[in-house]
């Protein structure tokens, strides 16, 4: 398999016109689903655009002809009047400055070997770029990286990356020296979610090699086969699984912990000041090799309270920010404001800690295991009693949550029910019985035959990532539990406080996390086998075979089977399940332009691209 070179354009290619909500009335009657309309735009400039057409080529390696898909660029000429008072170096300079609320960016730290989940994802939207944008439809396209070819066997891949790209700070141009640096301290430091696979991928832990063809393409043994969507995933822009490429040069000269406060990446925003808990300052990026930014300031603001998010949007001091749904009324409310959504942007499950059944990466039984809590089984074995006992309990705690009303009311009718983990935009080839239909007289029931008639404790942590409702959601839940006798202890605190506890395993409870589309659902269910670096809590021995061998199944036909068989044990079992799947909704204030198309699509959780914002 190759993959053409595709040079990437600095123009947009198409323009959504805003996304116009119907919001739903008062009595909880579903909002219209929003609709992207696509309206060529009419400018006097030579733009390349992207077209597809297919061509019959030959493979030099064997004497074969393969039909593909290849990307071409064409030049196309389109008019529209502009300002005669205005040159296109004026158009083009930055000006201005955009306010963006937010929930919780953390302590800042931009280097690989210190950077974690709340950070990842704030950092690709602003400093940081990786090597492949996902694409609409879920495939890779190129970034950083311009063009990749995997062997016939799935063990070899080789990477060009684009040999024009700048490091800020003046840090020289960007070479695979700097890429393999980058990943070596993602695994290194062990704290991005990926961080074990990077380590089998670009350092050959599984027994695989690296060769640099020269300073900008490198030819990786990765020792096992992988599925490409895995790869990708792992490489992708955007989200709290994104990598971002750092100045292996910098760090030389200042050492990493230095060099991370003021780090040297690629992408248009570049850092300029920060304050921990109070805000990042980007600054544009002028001539950079993608989008030089409209605006000539960038800000992120913590603020962990929506009211005084709100509050921020209504007095003009944030253009943009993390809203939750309910605030929808209010913010409509201020004169210029505009709404942006897109569909299928994120997805809310319930992650089940402490069923960490068999033992760890390095061959020891976890040693935070109890059998004293409801949900666990003294006996791992699926077909004991005990394990059926504690079956009951989660299933209990499944059925006992009423999907509908949190959609429709939290979500305002911008989402929809979800049962499975993993599996929003992948429901065409999940199992149709899986499902937890509303039933809290079974739910009790169901407790009662488990030997927990008066319920038991649990403490149920929201992770706070910066997902509408995500709170609010959680709290909901946490409601449903108490109505069937559950005790529940809501702990609410930063993300970056709980994690450490669920990369050790050591947290005891649920946490209600969500995430972005998977590639392929099989993706999710590398969160449970011991050698990821991040846990959903949930590991045993028939998991960890039967995932191991899904994520090394290359045949596309194959590889669905296996996920459904994965799901499917998962489903019986309880082990974890899923609450809705939401679409990604933000205000717009009167400063910003709202027709804009962010760069990658693999998470529309929250507003990315904001270097394509022009003024209104």
């Amino acid at each position: 398999m190759v993959y053409p070179r595709i040079p990437v354009s600095k123009a947009i290619i198409w323009i959504p016109l805003i996304l116009i909500l119907a919001i739903a009335a008062a009595c909880g009657g579903a909002a219209a689903t929003p609709i992207v309309v696509e309206r060529e735009v009419v400018k006097e400039i030579t733009k390349e655009v992207v077209v597809e057409k297919e061509v019959i080529k030959e493979v030099p390696v064997e004497v074969i002809v393969e039909k593909e898909v290849i990307k071409e660029v064409i030049k196309e000429v389109v008019a529209t009047p502009v300002s005669a008072a205005m040159s296109s170096g004026e158009l083009m300079k930055p000006a201005g400055s955009i306010n963006y609320g937010v929930k919780e960016t953390g302590i800042f730290e931009g280097h690989p070997r210190f950077i974690s989940s709340p950070r990842v994802q704030y950092s690709a939207v602003t400093f940081g770029e990786s090597m492949f944008a996902i694409q609409k439809d879920l495939s890779p396209g190129p970034m950083l990286a311009t063009e990749w070819s995997i062997s016939d066997d799935f063990l070899t891949w080789t990477i060009r990356i684009r040999e024009d790209v700048e490091f800020h700070k003046g840090y020289g141009k960007m070479t695979m020296e700097d890429v393999f640096y980058t990943y070596k301290n993602y695994h290194e430091g062990a704290l991005l979610a990926r961080a074990g696979i990077i380590g089998d991928f670009w350092l050959g832990n599984d027994g695989g090699s690296q060769e640099f063809v020269d300073d900008y393409t490198i030819k990786l043994d990765t020792g096992t086969p992988w599925v490409p969507a895995r790869a990708y995933e792992m490489m992708r822009h955007l989200g709290g699984v994104s990598t971002s490429v750092v100045s292996k040069k910098q760090s030389d000269e200042l050492t990493p912990e230095v060099a991370s406060k003021d780090i040297a990446a690629t992408g248009p925003w570049e850092i300029k000041e920060h304050s921990s808990g109070e805000f990042w300052r980007f600054e544009a990026v002028e001539n950079h090799w993608r989008q030089t930014p409209y605006f000539q300031e960038l800000t992120l603001w913590s603020i962990p309270e929506e009211a005084a998010r709100v509050a921020g949007f209504q007095t003009g001091k944030l253009d943009i920010f993390e809203m939750s749904f309910d605030s929808l009324p209010t913010v409509e409310a201020v004169e210029g404001a505009k709404i942006v959504a897109w569909p299928n942007a994120g997805q809310a499950g319930l992650n089940i800690y402490g069923q960490t059944y068999g033992t760890d990466k390095d061959g020891n039984p976890y040693k935070h295991l109890d059998s004293n809590n409801a949900w666990i089984s003294a006996d791992p074995d699926p077909e004991s009693e005990e394990w059926a006992r504690a079956v009951k309990v989660k299933r209990a705690m499944a059925i006992s949550i009423d999907r509908e009303v949190i959609v429709d009311t939290l979500l305002s009718g911008f989402g929809k029910p979800l049962f499975m983990r993993d599996w929003m935009g992948h429901e065409a080839k999940a199992d149709p019985r899986w499902t937890f239909p509303f039933d809290p007289d079974a739910a009790r029931v169901l407790l009662a035959e488990a030997g927990y008639p008066d319920g038991f404790s649990i403490t149920l942590t929201p992770a706070i990532r910066g997902a509408p409702a995500e709170v609010e959601a959680c709290e909901a839940v946490a409601q449903y539990w108490e109505d069937i006798g559950i005790d529940v202890k809501i702990q609410k605190v930063p993300y970056a406080t709980i994690r450490p506890e669920l990369i050790t395993r050591k947290y005891q409870g649920v946490t209600c996390h969500t995430v972005s589309q998977r590639l392929t659902p099989v993706i999710g269910a590398s969160n449970y086998v011991k050698k990821s670096t991040f846990s959903y809590g949930t590991e045993h021995p028939w998991m960890e075979e039967h995932i191991t061998d899904a994520l090394s199944e290359v045949d596309p036909v194959k590889l669905a089977q296996k996920e459904k068989e994965v799901y499917g044990w998962m489903y019986d079992n309880v082990m974890s399940f899923a609450l809705y799947a939401h679409d990604g909704i933000w205000p717009v204030g009167p400063a910003l332009d709202p027709e804009w198309t962010p760069f990658g699509f693999s998470e529309v959780r929250s507003p990315s691209g904001f270097e394509y914002i022009k003024h209104r």
